[in-house]
């Protein structure tokens, strides 16, 4: 019997080397007819993965994957930032109003008008994930901020672009969806990250956030929002700076104060949020809240 050479290397032959998952297409066809379900690795039988029993294992895998991967590139703190998928950056929302105004079709003028004032949000996002990123550069590796995004288009896309004019490392945790299936082009290759779960994607947001900053957005950013909002106030969560970016969008969707004067939140819970509508300000709520020099 070998010995082994250390006392740290493991025992299990699966630990020192990858496991091999076989290919099926050089098994021999005799033993596939007669155990073509059975006779597979357990891991490596997508039909058994897939089955209502197996979804707690799903669950556990779809947690620890994106956590080793960050691990593995030392991010440890990130600002998370959130808005509408809908948006794009200015100089492609200019062409749409150019060929909209050459056509002449009114509607699609005033549509084009608004792709316009929304893609003001998008660099707006873009700029603030630019302070964010340069900040992160000048500092040691573990107290770089991040920033990580849903990984998506519109909002998403800026923040990630916005750290990548930086040079910085940037975080997607993308969700698979029949109309939004693949990360943006500006995510940190080996941080781009698939989900299935919308609730272990959600969990990975929390699970590295030191603030978060809610651009306008639809339902999928309402959710997020309050999620959190609802973490940090029943403190299931730490306190962190949530940033709520467009102060005019946010005070014509929501009124915060009625739900004060009806008693269903209490006055202290509007200082779970801050409104800001510059990118200077986002970034100095989250500077002046660590203490850091921005």
């Amino acid at each position: 019997m070998d010995a082994m050479t250390s006392l740290h290397d493991r025992t299990l032959a699966e630990d020192l080397t990858p496991l091999e998952v076989p290919d099926p297409a050089r098994e021999s066809p005799a033993a596939d007819l007669q155990q073509p379900d059975a006779y597979r690795l357990a891991f490596a039988d997508p039909e058994f993965m897939a089955r209502r029993e197996a979804r707690g294992i799903r669950f556990q895998l779809e947690l620890l994957k994106p956590d080793l991967g960050q691990e593995a590139h030392g991010i440890e703190h990130t600002v998370v930032v959130y808005g509408s998928a809908r948006f794009t950056d200015m100089d492609t929302a200019q062409e749409r109003l150019a060929q909209a105004q050459m056509d002449g079709d009114a509607e699609q003028i005033r549509l084009a008008e608004r792709h316009v004032r929304n893609a003001v949000r998008y660099e707006h996002a873009r700029a603030f994930a630019r302070l964010v990123g340069e900040h992160s550069q000048r500092q040691p590796q573990d107290q770089r901020i991040y920033i990580c995004t849903g990984g998506g288009p519109g909002i998403m896309e800026a923040a990630n672009r916005g750290a990548f004019d930086a040079g910085a490392d940037n975080v997607g945790l993308n969700i698979l969806l029949p109309h939004e299936q693949q990360g943006n082009r500006y995510i940190t290759p080996g941080l781009s990250f698939k989900f299935h779960y919308f609730a272990l994607r959600k969990m990975h947001f929390m699970m590295r956030a030191k603030a978060l900053v809610a651009f306008p957005g639809g339902f999928g950013t309402m959710d997020e929002l309050f999620e959190v909002l609802t973490l940090v106030q029943t403190t299931k969560s730490k306190p962190v700076p949530i940033v709520l970016f467009d102060s005019a969008f946010w005070k014509k969707a929501f009124n915060f104060e009625l739900l004060v004067e009806e008693g269903m939140i209490s006055p202290q819970d509007l200082a779970l949020f801050h409104m800001v509508d510059t990118p200077e300000e986002a970034w100095k709520i989250i500077t002046d809240f660590y203490q850091i020099a921005p």
